[in-house]
C-alpha cells in the first residue's frame, strides 16, 4: 500500500480574480507562497517521502516550497498533471464568459455537455490525469511510503471521480486529499485532510 496526497497549489492573482487559468502558466502570488509554507507545516506529520508536481509554475513553485521545508526530494514534474485546458474561457472570469459567449456559457454553467472551443474534452482530461498520477506514483513512491502530488483543483476533482467515484466540490487552494494506492493499482478511500 502507498499513500498519495493530492495537493492543490497556492493562490495566484488569477485565482483571486476568479479567472480560468487552465494551461496558462500563472505564478503564485505572495499569499500563495505563504499558503504553501503553511501547507508544508500541515503536511509535516504525514511523513511524505517524495513530492511531484504539475509542470505549471503555480504547482511547481508550491511543490518546491513544500519540498524545501519538509526536506523531501522533488522527484518529478509531469505535464500530464497540469490543469484542464479551458479553451476560449481561459483567462476570463465567469462574468466575462457570460458576456462574450452567452449561450455557450449558459449551457456550460447549467452542466449541459457542451464543447467549449479549444478546451480539452472532459473524458480525455480524466484519462490523461489517471495515467499521469499512476505513472507518478509507480515511478516515485515505493510500497509503504507516501507521496505528495501538487496539482490543480480540476485535476483533483476529475481524478477522484474517475478512480474512486467521488464527486468532489470545488477545491480550495492548498486543499489536500489523501488516497490509498493498493498493490492491484486501485485508488481507494479518498478523504480530505
Amino acid at each position: 500500500m502507498r499513500k498519495l496526497y493530492l495537493v492543490r497549489h497556492g493562490e495566484t492573482e488569477w485565482n483571486r480574480a476568479g479567472r480560468f487559468q487552465g494551461h496558462t502558466d500563472v505564478e503564485l502570488s505572495d499569499v500563495g507562497r505563504d499558503q504553501a509554507r503553511a501547507l508544508a507545516e500541515r503536511l509535516r506529520a504525514r511523513e511524505i517521502a517524495t513530492i511531484a508536481s504539475s509542470d505549471l509554475r503555480r504547482a511547481r513553485e508550491t511543490a518546491e516550497i513544500i519540498a524545501a521545508l519538509l526536506n523531501a526530494p522533488l522527484a518529478g514534474v509531469d505535464a500530464g498533471l497540469r490543469e484542464r485546458g479551458y479553451g476560449c474561457f481561459e483567462g476570463l472570469t465567469r462574468e466575462e464568459c457570460a458576456q462574450k459567449f452567452p449561450e455557450l456559457w449558459e449551457a456550460h454553467a447549467k452542466g449541459h455537455p457542451v464543447e467549449v472551443p479549444g478546451a480539452e474534452r472532459r473524458e480525455l482530461v480524466m484519462d490523461r490525469i489517471v495515467r499521469a498520477v499512476k505513472r507518478t506514483v509507480d515511478t516515485h513512491a515505493t510500497v509503504g511510503t507516501s507521496i505528495a502530488i501538487v496539482t490543480h483543483g480540476g485535476v483533483m476533482r476529475a481524478f477522484l471521480e474517475a478512480t474512486c467515484g467521488a464527486k468532489v466540490p470545488p477545491v480550495a487552494n492548498t486543499a489536500v486529499y489523501s488516497v490509498e494506492y493498493d498493490d492491484f493499482g486501485r485508488f481507494r478511500t479518498p478523504r480530505q485532510i
